[in-house]
């Protein structure tokens, strides 16, 4: 289960990403719409990603202490 979460926040980093590459390459072709576009879409990604992640380090913890007892 831990797993599973940290690779769900992984995908949302690499979709992020993604969507960033692709704005700044349609703003390198002065297609501007489409880049903002783009660059809305990398940042809701970026927010999945970081809520992701927050709950994956927080299962780590939460198993890391069960582990310690």
């Amino acid at each position: 289960m831990n797993y599973d979460s940290h690779y769900r926040a992984a995908e949302f980093h690499e979709m992020a990403a993604h969507a960033h590459r692709a704005a700044a390459a349609q703003h390198g072709k002065q297609d501007h719409l489409t880049g903002n576009e783009h660059s809305r879409q990398a940042m809701e990604h970026a927010t999945k990603a970081q809520q992701a992640t927050l709950e994956a380090f927080a299962q780590s913890a939460e198993l890391a202490k069960q582990h310690s007892k």
